[in-house]
């Protein structure tokens, strides 16, 4: 905790040095006395003033205690808005005011939660027997057919009048009407209550909806304005429908809209979103009367009046008219067969306290909740604590330790009650306040050991349903996977390979937040597990997600002193990191991790770092140091009898020999990596040793065996869904094809690997295949298409520090320039690469020499 000093005050305080939620209390107090120590009340009725002028409703202003309780040491979250409104009221400076809500991400790992965030190219299930709203919708299909933007805008405050219903409804409506070229849809978590789900962030949004547009993740731009200005490119031309549900401020929203014409937007808020122009705004309020009515008899056909003919009309209006709280009533009526609506009429009086529509809401949820048998409200409250956005039947079962059956049927019929929602065929979740209402019956009812429990079978499951799927795609690699004993619940079959991977793609986030969940609240051992299980998964293209586990697990194994569990941790992000092209941060982990295997005596994890470790210094053309890397890893792979990693640590030395022009030695290399592969039935290693020979026989001028080689990597590559294995493949069949006159088909070649590389984040990958694009063009002729890609390559190669690949690029610009005429530019590039090549004692100097001399012969032939 930070110590208080008079010292200090005499300096704006600096919230970025606050590590817990006790630090930022402590330095709000700090702020406090630097502004000239007001009193609560006055930093109340400033922090007021602000918002009412805002348009805040009088029922959301800040009270004395709420301002004072932020300054309290002991807390578990805060409030975010009022902090930052609190810290406006002391100091009103827009940069100041940024600064605490950095701060206040960081502590409460906000950053990583924004970035999580689901998006659909569909609509959900529009439901059933849509009632009502048949002025709203008449607007909304005047203005959509406009093609204007619009926006939903719910009373301030008020949750549960049906504002995602309506715009689903109306989406689907106008679906059927004239399809849409595209669909995107995105809840945005704006006021959801758990804060592990803050409000989403546009960017993470933004990348998730340019991914659905076909956008390979490596064209994502970083900054949000870019995003943005991509996502709007992608738009133009087609008629495409945006959902942006339960949105938090204009400023989540504006990024968003595509702002181009025949595209439709739908925003639904609790707040207005005045500032958001030009739009159609559109006030949602709680049913008319008859709407309610007509709500309540669609959805309980049958069910007698009574004594008293006005039942029905008692009962929408114990509800408030408010549609979330109808449902909830409606499903409560048809599960208590042989009430007259008089009974249910009665009993609301009974239990009625007020007229406050979120009293409504909480008389509805009771009624219903207290009619579910025991075993459905056990699992209706359970459910609540996934730490995901949402669950299936299996982390159901899991949680209320069930069987599957059982687990489908709760599910469904909570669904049906209302209590649930169906985000997905099989999947489901909860509206925001039913959320905060299961976890309210979860805490006051179910032990806090039991919660534990719970969650811990939950996380079980999670790890364990993991460990099969990656033993499924990888088993090969089981050893170097911890091993994780099945979950005592029902999981699914995960015993074919494309099962497998469906799985961990539908699950890819749920695992995420599980192993940001386990590493913060005393499941650490869940964290480290989950990374190692998923690294070869994760390490196929979703290094955003891999970061983020990856670190966890670093953390959690480092505080609860795991030392082998942080050198897997941080082997794992360098790999991340290496992928990304970010080998300076590679590097520094694998060297961490080296030494802690060291420490513990784990030959074969200081023999992983190693090879990775050469990997690096072979890509940034240190092959000396990369070879001694591969020859101390074999030693220890021999030691430890992996044989894995003994065909790993062949296949990385054979690289480096091809491409130092040792062909002869290089080939030995691959054949021993390929005869261990298969031994261990290795088949993603035999693939990639099948293409590194491929290449390396491409290199001598065999072009023959180069060709089947290659041709039996990418087909092996593709059985095993390993894309970046393919596209390895794919740029080495086109250079083959550029070298047998095919440059047709080698631009074609070179196109699939570089889509495939830019989705999977390979920029080394990327260079080569855009000098491969380059090399094709060049051949007929193309020489603006060749200089474009040879360019390109160059700047790839340079940020990630690929000295091989941006000689080549050099090589490339010099031929263009050449054809061009411009003699003197050619030679300029053809020297800079042939100083890179011969730094690196590649023979592809002798070529460079050979073309210099050419230039020279040239000029002298002018002289």
């Amino acid at each position: 905790m930070v110590t208080l000093s008079e010292d200090a005050f005499g300096t704006l305080p600096d919230p970025a040095q606050a590590s817990s939620f006790d630090d930022l209390a402590d330095w709000l107090r700090r702020l406090k006395v630097w502004a000239g120590d007001p009193s609560y009340e006055t930093i109340k009725d400033r922090v007021n003033a602000a918002w009412t002028a805002a348009g805040r409703p009088a029922g959301e202003l800040a009270t004395k205690s709420t301002v004072a309780y932020c300054f309290r040491p002991g807390r578990r979250r805060l409030d975010t808005d009022l902090v930052l409104a609190v810290v406006q009221a002391m100091h009103p400076d827009t940069g100041y005011v940024a600064s605490w809500r950095q701060a206040l991400r960081v502590v409460s790992g906000e950053i990583e939660a924004v970035s999580q965030v689901r998006v659909q190219d569909s609509l959900p299930q529009d439901l059933a027997g849509f009632t009502g709203r048949a002025g709203e919708i008449e607007r909304l299909h005047h203005a959509l057919r406009g093609g204007d933007a619009v926006v939903i805008s719910a009373i301030a405050g008020m949750a549960g009048v049906g504002k995602t219903q309506l715009a689903v409804h109306a989406g689907h409506l106008l679906h059927r009407e004239r399809p849409f070229d595209q669909v995107l849809f995105v809840n945005l978590r704006g006021f959801d209550p758990d804060p592990a789900q803050p409000p989403a962030g546009p960017a993470a949004v933004l990348e998730g909806f340019l991914r659905l547009l076909g956008m390979p993740g490596q064209q994502i731009p970083h900054t949000l304005d870019a995003r943005a200005a991509a996502y709007r490119k992608c738009l133009t031309g087609i008629r495409a429908l945006v959902v942006l549900d339960n949105a938090a401020a204009v400023e989540q929203v504006r990024p968003l809209l595509p702002a181009t014409p025949g595209c439709l937007t739908l925003v639904t808020s609790r707040r207005s979103l005045a500032g958001l122009q030009p739009a159609t705004h559109l006030s949602v309020d709680v049913f008319a009367p008859d709407e309610a009515l007509a709500l309540l008899a669609q959805a309980v056909p049958g069910v007698p009046v009574g004594q008293d003919p006005h039942a029905a009309a008692r009962i929408v209006q114990r509800c408030g008219y408010l549609p979330l709280a109808l449902s909830l009533i409606a499903g409560h009526i048809r599960n208590t067969p042989g009430w007259t609506l008089t009974d249910h009429a009665d009993r609301l009086d009974e239990r009625h306290q007020d007229r406050r529509l979120d009293t409504a809401v909480e008389l509805a949820l009771n009624l219903s909740y207290q009619h579910l048998p025991a075993q459905r409200r056990r699992l209706f409250r359970l459910a609540a604590l996934h730490p995901g956005e949402d669950l299936d039947a299996y982390a159901a079962a899991a949680l209320a330790d069930i069987d599957l059956p059982a687990a489908r049927d709760h599910l469904h019929h909570l669904c049906r009650d209302h209590l649930l929602q169906q985000s997905a065929p099989g999947r489901y979740t909860f509206h925001d306040l039913v959320r905060v209402y299961a976890t309210v019956r979860a805490t006051d009812e179910d032990r806090p050991a039991e919660r534990r429990t719970a969650l811990t079978r939950l996380f079980d499951f999670y790890l364990a349903a993991a460990a099969t799927a990656m033993n499924t795609l990888h088993p090969a690699e089981a050893h170097r996977r911890p091993v994780i004993p099945p979950a005592g619940t029902p999981a699914p079959d995960l015993t074919d390979a494309d099962t497998a991977r469906e799985w961990l793609d539908t699950e890819r986030p749920a695992l995420v937040a599980v192993a940001v969940h386990t590493a913060g609240h005393g499941w650490p051992s869940h964290t480290t597990r989950l990374s190692r299980t998923l690294f070869r998964y994760l390490d196929g293209g979703h290094h955003t997600d891999a970061l983020t586990v990856h670190g966890h697990a670093h953390h959690a194994a480092r505080d609860s002193g795991d030392a082998t569990g942080q050198a897997h941790a941080l082997t794992n992000l360098g790999a991340a990191h290496s992928s990304l092209g970010r080998h300076g941060p590679a590097i520094e982990h694998y060297q961490q991790a080296r030494e802690l295997f060291r420490q513990a005596g784990d030959p074969a994890g200081e023999a992983r770092t190693l090879i990775n470790l050469g990997a690096v210094a072979a890509q940034t053309g240190q092959y000396r140091t990369a070879t001694d890397r591969f020859e101390q890893a074999l030693i220890l792979h021999r030691q430890t009898g992996d044989r894995t990693g003994e065909a790993s640590a062949h296949n990385n030395l054979g690289d480096v020999e091809g491409r130092l022009g040792h062909h002869r030695v290089a080939v030995e290399h691959f054949e021993q990596a390929l005869a261990l592969h298969r031994q261990a039935g290795n088949r993603d290693g035999e693939a990639r040793t099948l293409n590194s020979l491929g290449e390396v026989e491409l290199r001598w001028g065999r072009n023959g065996p180069a060709g089947d080689h290659l041709r039996q990597a990418r087909t092996l590559s593709r059985r095993l869904g390993n894309h970046a294995g393919e596209a390895w493949a794919l740029d080495s069949l086109g250079t083959l094809d550029t070298r047998l006159g095919r440059p047709a088909q080698a631009a074609r070649h070179h196109q699939q690997a570089l889509t495939i590389f830019r989705d999977t984040g390979e920029r080394d990958g990327e260079a080569q295949a855009l000098n491969g694009l380059g090399e094709a063009a060049h051949t007929t002729g193309d020489t603006a298409d060749a200089l474009t890609h040879h360019t390109a390559a160059h700047i790839a190669a340079a940020d990630t520090g690929n000295r091989e690949q941006q000689a080549r690029a050099l090589t490339g610009l010099g031929h263009v320039h050449h054809t061009l005429g411009d003699p003197a530019l050619a030679r300029e590039h053809y020297r800079h690469a042939l100083a890179l090549y011969t730094d690196l004692g590649m023979p592809e100097a002798d070529q460079v020499r050979t073309h210099l001399a050419a230039l020279d012969d040239n000029a002298a032939e002018q002289r």
